[in-house]
C-alpha cells in the first residue's frame, strides 16, 4: 500500500502550458539563486527591460558585476518568505529543494507567477528555449519534459531562420504602419502582406539586392518605401 502511494505520488499529472509571451518591461522580477543558471534567467529578463533582483548569498562573476553596475539588485542573504513581497514573477534557480519548494509555496500564497526551475510539477510558467532575430521569436517547448530534445529544435531553427528574418520583419512592421496610416481595408492588407511574406524579398535580403526589395514593395503593395540599411 504504501508503494502505491509512492508511486501514486511521482506520477503527478503536469497539465498543458497556456502559451503566451509576458511584458516583464520595468516589473520587478526576482530570482533566487546565483549560479550559472541564475546567470542565464537574469540576462533573458534584463534583455526584456525588466527590474531584477538576485536573493542569493553567492553569485557568480558576471552577476556580481550586473551588481556593481547597477544593473541588479542583489539581496545578500538566504530566501526569506517576505522578500517576495510586491514580484511581478519569481524563478527559483538554487540547488536547495527545500528553498526552491519554499519559494514555489510562498508564490502561490501571494498569487506571483513562479518558475522552479527542474520542477515543471511546481511551476506556473516555464522559461522556452528561443531563437532572437530581431523582434521575431520563435519559442520551442516541450511542456517541462525535455530541455535537451528542445536545444536540439532551437538549434535547428536557428540554422533555418537567420538575420535575414529580423531584417525582413522590420521592414513589414514599417510598411503596416504607413498601410493603416492610409485607412487601407484589413482584408486587402492581409492579402497583400501574404503576397510580399511569399515574394523572393528574403533572397533579395540575403543578396544586399535593396533596389530589387524597393521596387517590389512598390509593386505588390503600392507604397514607396526606402530600405536603406540591410
Amino acid at each position: 500500500m504504501d508503494k502505491r502511494k509512492r508511486v501514486l505520488k511521482t506520477n503527478v499529472k503536469i497539465h498543458p502550458y497556456y502559451p503566451l509571451f509576458l511584458n516583464v518591461f520595468g516589473k520587478r522580477c526576482v530570482v533566487v539563486g546565483g549560479g550559472r543558471v541564475a546567470e542565464r534567467k537574469v540576462e533573458r529578463l534584463l534583455g526584456c527591460g525588466a527590474d531584477v533582483e538576485v536573493i542569493s548569498q553567492k553569485m557568480t562573476e558576471l552577476l556580481m558585476r550586473y551588481s556593481r553596475d547597477g544593473k541588479i539588485v542583489h539581496r545578500k542573504g538566504r530566501y526569506e518568505s517576505a522578500m517576495l513581497s510586491g514580484a511581478f514573477i519569481v524563478i527559483a534557480a538554487t540547488n536547495d529543494a527545500s528553498i526552491n519548494r519554499m519559494v514555489s509555496e510562498d508564490a502561490r500564497r501571494l498569487g506571483i507567477l513562479a518558475n522552479i526551475v527542474d520542477d515543471p510539477k511546481r511551476c506556473d510558467f516555464i522559461v522556452p528555449s528561443l531563437v532572437k532575430r530581431g523582434d521575431l521569436a520563435i519559442a520551442v517547448s516541450t511542456g517541462g519534459k525535455s530541455p535537451a530534445l528542445a536545444k536540439k529544435i532551437r538549434e535547428e531553427l536557428e540554422e533555418r531562420y537567420g538575420g535575414e528574418y529580423a531584417v525582413l520583419l522590420e521592414i513589414l512592421g514599417r510598411l503596416r504602419e504607413r498601410m493603416v496610416a492610409d485607412g487601407r481595408d484589413p482584408e486587402e492588407n492581409g492579402k497583400v502582406f501574404d503576397a510580399v511574406v511569399n515574394s523572393e524579398i528574403l533572397t533579395y535580403i540575403r543578396t544586399g539586392r535593396r533596389r530589387e526589395i524597393n521596387a517590389l514593395i512598390e509593386k505588390l503593395t503600392g507604397v514607396k518605401m526606402e530600405v536603406k540599411k540591410l
